[in-house]
């Protein structure tokens, strides 16, 4: 049942990190030129609004922001809107974006130190020079603000970056039934060597429409 998929978050005894990613079956989240609307169909959106109404917050980089322009609120299902998070180091997403301008949710824009947080939000900033902690130092810094269940929404390159410094405990990859060709990857992982060294999740997946959802819990192997 898709409820068992929701459970963790919903349910947890501690921070919980949740990861969705919508991808062709040729592993592309978008085209060359970077349209994404949309991969999945509509019951893969309405699966990804309850995440949103169970998270505290929800983490999305400046190329989703960019790109995209996402509200990040509950509209498809009922429930609160959680707090908007943007992974922004260059600060190089514009002021005009909804997650600044719509007085919705609250806003945590994420910056280097020395680089200033668009108006209309409350600016986070860290250490350009440790980006390899900053998943971790993230995480924590919103947990010591009270938001213990985090949902990281996108792009491909956060979601990846997450994953490597291992703070995702579970992955929802969604598979629509297209094949784009060229484009964006939905993950770009460390390299390793040999398939020895491939995570393998365990795994369950059940059909969402005409797409199917694969719930990888990262914190158990097969």
């Amino acid at each position: 049942m898709l409820l068992d998929t929701l459970l963790p978050l919903a349910f947890c005894p501690r921070d919980h990190v949740v990861a969705q990613l919508g991808q062709s079956l040729d592993g592309r989240i978008a085209t060359a030129s970077g349209h994404s609307h949309y991969v999945t169909g509509e019951p893969s959106r309405v699966h990804l609004h309850r995440l949103r109404a169970l998270a505290d917050a929800v983490i999305v980089g400046a190329g989703t922001v960019e790109a995209d322009d996402p509200q990040l609120t509950v509209r498809h299902v009922e429930g609160d809107d959680p707090v908007r998070v943007v992974l922004d180091p260059r600060a190089r997403v514009p002021a005009e974006r909804h997650v600044f301008t719509d007085a919705g949710p609250t806003t945590w824009h994420v910056v280097a130190e020395g680089r200033d947080a668009a108006p209309g939000a409350l600016r986070l900033g860290f250490d350009a020079a440790d980006m390899a902690r900053l998943p971790r130092a993230l995480l924590d810094a919103l947990a010591e603000r009270g938001l213990h269940r985090v949902l990281i929404e996108g792009g491909g390159v956060t979601i990846s970056r997450f994953i490597d410094a291992d703070c995702i405990d579970r992955l929802h990859a969604v598979v629509a039934p297209l094949l784009i060709g060229s484009g964006r990857p939905g993950l770009a992982l460390a390299e390793i060597e040999t398939l020895h060294e491939a995570r393998r999740p365990a795994c369950r997946s059940y059909p969402m429409g005409e797409d199917r959802l694969y719930d990888l819990d990262l914190r158990a192997s097969v």
